[in-house]
């Protein structure tokens, strides 16, 4: 991949952590590849770089574009190192854990452990949708057991998608990105943050919008729906002019139980107060239909082409 305009060269020492090269980049974060020289082991490093404000000076420190911008820059990085903070201390086996975080480079740093797998995005784009019915449970029972434990915290994570879940040997899924958390707090209860067309909830999309537990639930829907179809749901504000699309439980009746498909239109409902109001609630659920239906593969009695 090209290199980002502003990443830290190969062989950066932040810490004891040597760069070996950049593997991502988003609009406020470079992702790098890296190795602990005290132990060997490679590591994931998340740099606070928000492309928008930011940009690196001779010393490789963190400056603001313009000079009027400064001050959005410190309260950028101080958030940015307090909700690091909070992540330290979640302990769930899907969710990415935070081996390390300090300031460096007038700039912030979450390091964390790298693990082998592949990615949920790439897998649905590749297989083109389909995914069996026990495959996806098998992903995102944890997956919203992981943010029930957010949840209960009063924090939201504002990105799920399937490209922000990591599946490890044996499908073990792992919630990516938890540098978009948000801890609720009444000053970040509001809308207009980053959104993800297809995935992120109208409230999403508004300055005014009240965003909640309820907004990770329609992103979640939406990533299983995705799972189904292979593509992306349509965006929340082309539902909200004209709401075109087609209830899964009429598109996909053939396809998947229906008790499975109710729920996602029930997660994917426009109105805050249709939703289920937390993970917790769709995870319950969940797991009450798994429990009633033993063969989760089968539709009609008929079971998918498709095997995992």
């Amino acid at each position: 991949m090209a290199v980002a305009r502003d990443s830290l060269p190969a062989g950066t020492l932040l810490g004891p952590y040597r760069v070996v090269k950049t593997i991502a980049q988003g609009g406020f974060s470079l992702i790098y590849l890296a190795y602990d020289e005290d132990s060997g082991e490679e590591v994931v490093i998340k740099e606070y770089m928000p492309k928008k404000i930011a940009r690196r000076d001779s010393a490789g420190r963190l400056i603001a574009s313009e000079p009027q911008l400064a001050e959005n820059l410190h309260q950028g990085r101080k958030l940015f190192f307090q909700e690091a903070k909070a992540l330290a201390s979640l302990k769930h086996p899907s969710i990415v854990r935070v081996l390390d975080f300090f300031l460096a480079n007038d700039t912030g740093y979450l390091v964390m452990p790298n693990e082998r797998g592949r990615n949920l995005g790439a897998y649905v784009q590749a297989r083109r949708g389909g995914l069996s019915t026990t495959f996806i449970l098998d992903v995102f029972i944890p997956v919203l057991d992981a943010l029930s434990l957010l949840h209960r915290r009063s924090m939201v994570h504002l990105d799920v998608k399937p490209g922000n879940i990591h599946l490890r040997h044996g499908n073990r899924p792992m919630l990516l990105d938890l540098g978009a958390v948000h801890p609720l707090a009444k000053s970040r209860a509001r809308g207009g943050q980053v959104v993800t067309a297809g995935y992120s909830p109208i409230e999403q999309y508004m300055r005014d919008g009240h965003i909640g537990p309820w907004t990770d639930v329609y992103a979640v829907g939406a990533s299983i729906r995705a799972c189904m179809e292979g593509r992306t749901p349509p965006p929340a504000p082309e539902r909200q002019k004209e709401d075109t699309l087609i209830p899964a439980t009429e598109e996909l009746k053939t396809r998947y139980p229906f008790p499975l498909l109710r729920l996602v239109d029930w997660s994917m409902s426009m109105e805050i107060g249709d939703r289920p109001q937390d993970a917790g609630e769709l995870l319950e659920a969940v797991l009450e239909q798994v429990a009633r239906n033993p063969n989760p593969d089968t539709v009609s009695g008929t079971p998918p082409s498709e095997s995992e």
